[in-house]
């Protein structure tokens, strides 16, 4: 028999009492905002006034919900700034990377992001390794280096925007344009949604699982670079200078991610509803969450990720009225959107009305991913249209 496994009372939760720490919190991000805003005020508009006020908000949001989220923050804050604080003392130059050791290293964004990659992979390996082992200290150590992956990568994203304005005011932009950089996008969102979900359920177990697909991205994230230079910051074109892209493509990136936890974890769920019918006793079986928590767990990715890919659509509709002229036109990408979205649709809507679970959901699931890896990346590859982060 499986172990039966808790899931978390969220009301009681949410209801906890506002303490220092989350004071701190909020002080914390809403100087940071200001800082900001007085920093650059003077580029941004009135919508990026308040995409940052926006921003401001949902961090103090999630650092209360999600108190790790917190260190994350804290820790990418210092290693961004450090690093920006080093190319400052280099004259600005982002030529400096090349003769300052740690920005070489540690934390320019390419460095930051090739460390980002590496602890990926050894995460990957070493949660598999855990799950073999039945060591507690490996999972842990495998979350370690998840948690240092996803600092690393936003480290990487925030000193590239930085290092997009030291190379030509006209170069800057924020680093979810190319397809290389939504990719990096995609790693860190996905890591970190994981993480959050390990926390919750309080188990390792789905790690090496999830870390397959987050390992996929990475590999063509390391082809892009040696292959194809793709790590090189290249200007925008003119339809993405819009602050419709710093709403857009993060909502979007939200879904990829919960739908791809969710796909490994029906993957997890159909090795071990094998294993079971084998041998209900084998240790395999016994370390896994039980069949229920990982249907569930594919549930709530699902349904945030159909959520956040519902808004992005929303919100892309309107950058393409005022970009094109006109709400939809049937791109490639747009088309394919659609499809994704009524996969998931029809996906939550069989669940709620049908009540189908288990085997069937988890199938679905995969084949979910392979649609949405298709017009993720497959519309670049094979299809041409107004939509492009970049030429393979």
């Amino acid at each position: 028999m499986q172990t039966e496994t808790v899931i978390p009372n969220y009301q009681q939760e949410g209801a906890k009492r506002i303490g220092f720490r989350d004071v701190a919190w909020a002080f914390f991000v809403i100087v940071g905002a200001f800082l900001a805003w007085v920093e650059y005020g003077e580029n941004m508009d009135y919508y990026e006034d308040l995409i940052l006020a926006g921003t401001a908000i949902s961090l103090i949001w999630l650092g209360r919900f999600w108190p790790s989220f917190q260190i994350v923050t804290l820790v990418t804050t210092a290693l961004s700034v450090l690093a920006i604080w080093t190319y400052a003392n280099n004259g600005n130059a982002f030529e400096a990377n090349e003769q300052v050791f740690l920005l070489k290293y540690l934390i320019s964004s390419q460095s930051a992001i090739m460390w980002m990659n590496a602890l990926i992979i050894m995460a990957m390996v070493t949660y598999f390794l855990a799950l073999y082992q039945k060591s507690e200290f490996t999972g842990k150590v495998a979350s370690g280096m998840v948690w240092s992956a996803a600092v690393f990568g936003f480290v990487g994203m925030m000193v590239r925007w930085r290092e997009s304005y030291l190379i030509s005011f006209d170069y800057g932009h924020i680093p979810v344009s190319s397809l290389y950089e939504v990719f990096v996008l995609f790693v860190v969102m996905t890591a970190l949604l994981y993480l959050y979900y390990e926390q919750k359920y309080k188990t390792r177990t789905l790690g090496g699982f999830v870390m397959l697909v987050i390992s996929a991205a990475v590999l063509f994230i390391l082809w892009y670079i040696f292959d194809k230079d793709a790590h090189v910051i290249q200007p925008l074109v003119p339809a993405l200078k819009s602050w419709w892209m710093k709403i857009h493509v993060p909502a979007n990136f939200v879904g990829y991610g919960t739908f791809s936890i969710a796909a490994m974890v029906g993957l997890a769920y159909l090795i071990t509803a094998k294993a079971a019918e084998k041998n209900p006793e084998s240790s395999f079986v016994k370390r896994m969450p039980s069949l229920e928590l990982m249907d569930d767990i594919m549930y709530k990715n699902i349904a945030l990720g159909f959520a956040f890919f519902t808004i992005a659509t929303v919100l892309g509709a309107m950058w393409a009225a005022e970009a094109w002229g006109g709400y939809w036109s049937w791109d490639p990408k747009e088309t394919w959107a659609l499809i994704v979205w009524l996969n998931y649709a029809a996906w939550l809507h069989i669940r709620m009305t049908k009540g189908w679970r288990g085997t069937p959901m988890a199938w679905w699931a995969l084949i979910g991913l392979l649609i949405t890896t298709f017009a993720f990346i497959g519309v670049n590859m094979f299809l041409s249209g107004l939509h492009s982060y970049g030429e393979l």
